[in-house]
């Protein structure tokens, strides 16, 4: 059986493959992850996880390698991974009360194929007031996180309602995925 390799240090993406009962090897990369304003939150998503999953690839060529980057989009604004308690009140002030766009791409390496998809879910915040916002910044959740929260963890309480794919939202489209990795010959149950 091929190899199959997360090229990502995400603990949720991890955990997201561990549920499906797949065997894998996880395989940081430590790609550039900066990118052109220019580009859409789809094309920035895709060309990120291209971008890692090529690096890990490049070592592995023999494998099935996964790469995948998440970003917030609120407003035609990027919100990656917040840098200090400010910049992640700034995004969650930001977010409270509305809806914003969270974009998922996955790259799919293999000997073979390449495979480049996203998926984006809309997300709707609660409103906020300052206190419950510094309370979850208090919890040091927010700062791994595009958009300065886990909605898989303590900032689930942020979230009124999602449509579109939960585990893209936590770092892994996990249906698509799988469907992706079938069609690319990967041997799944």
């Amino acid at each position: 059986m091929q190899n199959l390799i997360l090229a990502s240090s995400s603990p949720r993406r991890k955990e997201l493959l561990e549920n499906l009962h797949l065997h894998f090897e996880v395989s940081s990369s430590d790609v550039d992850e900066s990118f052109d304003p220019v580009l859409s939150p789809g094309e920035i998503v895709k060309e990120l996880a291209h971008r890692k999953a090529q690096a890990v690839f490049k070592k592995h060529p023999d494998s099935y390698v996964i790469g995948s980057d998440t970003v917030v989009v609120k407003d035609g604004n990027v919100l990656g991974k917040p840098g200090s308690g400010k910049e992640a009140f700034t995004m969650l002030k930001s977010l409270s009360g509305s809806t914003h766009s969270v974009y998922t791409g996955v790259s799919i390496m293999t000997p073979e194929n390449v495979i480049t998809f996203y998926e984006k879910t809309d997300v709707v915040f609660w409103e906020l007031t300052d206190e419950e916002i510094n309370s979850y910044i208090g919890t040091g959740e927010p700062f791994d996180k595009a958009g300065a929260y886990g909605i898989q963890g303590i900032g689930s309480m942020l979230v009124k309602s999602i449509t579109g794919d939960y585990f893209s939202v936590v770092g892994l489209p996990v249906s698509r995925t799988v469907r992706e990795l079938r069609k690319a010959g990967y041997p799944l149950p």
